[in-house]
């Protein structure tokens, strides 16, 4: 079943969207070849920035992460994931489709600036 919505996500590739206060988000996202590891053809990188730049929460698919408590080498590395803090080297993400996506991201983004907010 083809993810009509990527059509979307590729849309965005290179917005600057401001979050108000310094914060800023960005979006990159473009055609690749099929692969195992990305089975719907695209390459995505979704990342909320502090004022100085650095990035403080990030969605992608650009490398594999080691999925928690998994030990052996027959274990399926999950390429799409999510960074939840500046340190964070990544925890896996179930990629449904497009929309989801950025669904999930936005919220995460309206709840990490919740949090930074109030402090």
């Amino acid at each position: 079943m083809q993810d009509h919505t990527i059509h979307t996500l590729l849309d965005l590739h290179a917005q600057i969207i401001d979050q108000e206060d310094g914060y800023w988000v960005k979006i990159e996202a473009w055609e690749v070849k099929v692969t195992q590891h990305i089975p719907y053809g695209i390459r995505y990188s979704l990342t909320l920035h502090a004022p100085s730049g650095k990035r403080i929460l990030g969605y992608d698919n650009a490398h594999s992460v080691k999925q928690k408590g998994k030990r052996y080498s027959g274990q399926r590395l999950a390429f799409d994931h999510q960074h939840r803090h500046v340190a964070d080297k990544g925890v896996p993400y179930e990629f449904k489709n497009a929309h989801q996506l950025l669904n999930d991201f936005f919220n995460e983004v309206d709840r990490v600036l919740q949090e930074v907010r109030s402090k």
